[in-house]
């Protein structure tokens, strides 16, 4: 499955940002998909999963119920909501799918076979 995320940028703080993810080869409806993020000078780190469903959704700690995962199965793609922007949302955001089906929530990065390129988000005061 190839993945092409999009939608970062600079943002204000309080402002609010959709990313997206588009995924093609793989059928994207049947893979459970996850955002993680990596900020200046931090290891990379998680931030939402959800199944492939789009029902049942997790997020990392620090999270702070700011950030929402979604998905739209019949355009293949993946967003992550991100509202109230703080500084500490500056990051570069990389969707990620697995390499099987399998129902599980994901939480590690080892366990994602394919990633996108990342699309960075700036936040300005």
């Amino acid at each position: 499955v190839q993945l092409q995320a999009s939608g970062g940028g600079l943002v204000q703080v309080g402002g609010s940002l959709r990313l997206s993810c588009t995924a093609t080869g793989r059928a994207f409806s049947n893979l459970g998909m996850a955002w993680f993020r990596q900020r200046r000078g931090k290891e990379r780190e998680f931030v939402a999963h959800i199944d492939y469903t789009g029902t049942s959704t997790y997020y990392g700690d620090g999270v702070g119920g700011r950030l929402t995962i979604s998905r739209d199965n019949g355009k293949n793609t993946l967003y992550l909501q991100i509202d109230n922007v703080k500084f500490e949302d500056a990051a570069r955001y990389y969707c990620a799918a697995p390499g099987d089906t399998a129902p599980v929530t994901r939480i590690h990065d080892y366990e994602f076979e394919y990633w996108g390129q990342g699309t960075l988000v700036t936040v300005s005061s």
